[in-house]
């Protein structure tokens, strides 16, 4: 199997599923959900508008975000028309955290951010077709409704008694913190927003992660009560690693969609670096190969796992997904010529910069000697343990091997850079003062 193939523009879903519901159960997507046969009739029938939510309380989303940018995708790969709200209102007001509460960002920044986002949710869906998706902000219909509308139209239809069993609720209730009134009737907020989404489309299907149910459930509670009629809900799991740590972290960063923030080749090292254990459960979620393919990738993490071919794929199509197959090439061939594979001269100068970004680096001057930049970086602790790496082989640059003691850094790949390398596999960047 071609590790390098690429899948990032797919037309239709795996045909080994007759109904889409069944593949989002295979794939894992559907912790808890609304009425699964009712769920699974309804998928399998006339196209229906669903959406899933973002709020701008960041100016990106991230790797949580994705699992439903991609269900987003799916779902309108299976014929159906999706909207995706960006919340220019609930960004102002937060959804509850378990811990604390939110500060509040200004008006101007959630604006600038609304933006991002939806820049970045139109980069995962079709607007063409029948079924062409929709981007809509819930401050459109917020802002012109007064507060007394607001509570009489909608507020009057929840109960406070309800409203407290809602697992973020509860949480802050039973913390330190508390919880103030503004995040306590976030919940009536995105309830509000499905009703209005299946007033004006005919919205009958919402997803979000898991620990949404309660804001979910909202919605599908309030237009049954209001209109009458039953709408649905999905709530996606969260995402762990299997030795129990935070997925979607790394060293304490998250992995952000915008490239500016964490860049493609950052984003390409943190899926390389799955573990055997995660990475056939991380290429159902987070790509579109099929599941013959998939079993196929199992097979290989269970006979020759140190190939690592399961997370090269996965790498691959998830960067490729979200910056483009072009940027998935580049961060290839910079890992690889990194790595002794190949040509460091031939890397574009961006994503070389980039990726000595990740690496131990130093800024030096011309004429500065491989010694003191060995030092430098920390590829050695001193500068005898330098002359001693040098004299025994063991240290290049640039890919040539270092032999002279008094050798200069010569800065001489693309961007004006140099690359150490100490051994097979200790790397460090050199970069212009």
């Amino acid at each position: 199997m071609s590790e390098t193939a690429l899948t990032t523009a797919p037309v239709a879903l795996d045909p080994t599923f007759e109904n889409v519901w069944d593949e989002l159960l295979w794939r894992g997507l559907v912790h808890v959900s609304t009425d699964q046969e009712a769920l699974r009739a309804l998928l399998a029938g006339d196209p229906i508008t669903y959406y899933c939510g973002f709020d701008p309380t960041a100016p990106s989303l991230h790797l949580g975000n994705l699992v439903q940018l991609l269900l987003l995708r799916r779902i309108q790969l299976a014929g159906h028309k999706p909207l995706g709200l960006v919340g220019g209102s609930t960004g102002l007001i937060g959804d509850p955290r378990p811990t604390a509460e939110r500060t509040l960002n200004t008006r101007e920044t959630v604006e600038e951010w609304v933006g991002r986002l939806r820049a970045q949710v139109e980069r995962f869906l079709s607007f063409e077709g029948d079924n062409a998706a929709r981007i809509v902000n819930n401050l459109d219909w917020t802002a012109p409704m007064s507060a007394i509308d607001f509570l009489r139209e909608i507020g009057k239809h929840y109960r406070v008694g309800t409203m407290l069993k809602k697992d973020a609720v509860a949480a802050r209730l039973n913390s330190d913190a508390g919880i103030s009134y503004t995040e306590f009737s976030y919940q009536i907020l995105q309830g509000m927003d499905f009703l209005e989404l299946h007033r004006q489309y005919d919205c009958v299907l919402q997803t979000g992660g898991s620990d949404q149910w309660g804001n979910l459930t909202s919605g599908t509670d309030l237009i049954h009560r209001v209109e009458g009629v039953s709408a649905h809900a999905i709530g996606t799991p969260l995402i762990t690693n299997s030795d129990g740590t935070k997925f979607g972290k790394s060293e304490g960063n998250a992995i952000w969609l915008d490239a500016d923030m964490c860049s493609p080749y950052r984003m390409y090292q943190f899926w390389l670096g799955t573990a055997d254990a995660d990475v056939v459960e991380r290429l159902k979620i987070f790509t579109f190969l099929t599941r013959a393919e998939i079993d196929e990738y199992a097979q290989l993490v269970e006979t020759e796992p140190f190939r690592r071919a399961a997370q090269k794929r996965l790498a691959l199509e998830v960067v490729a997904t979200v910056h483009g197959a072009e940027a998935a090439a580049a961060v290839i061939a910079a890992s690889e010529a990194l790595f002794g594979q190949g040509d460091l001269a031939t890397l574009d100068a961006a994503t070389l910069r980039t990726a000595l970004d990740e690496l131990p680096n130093a800024t030096a001057d011309a004429g500065t000697s491989v010694l003191d930049a060995l030092v430098s970086t920390g590829l050695v602790s001193s500068a005898s343990e330098a002359r001693r790496a040098i004299s025994q082989g063991g240290v290049s640059v640039d890919g040539q091997r270092v032999e002279d003691v008094e050798a200069t850094v010569p800065f001489g790949l693309p961007g004006g850079v140099s690359v150490l390398r100490r051994g097979k596999k200790t790397l460090a960047g050199v970069l212009p003062a």
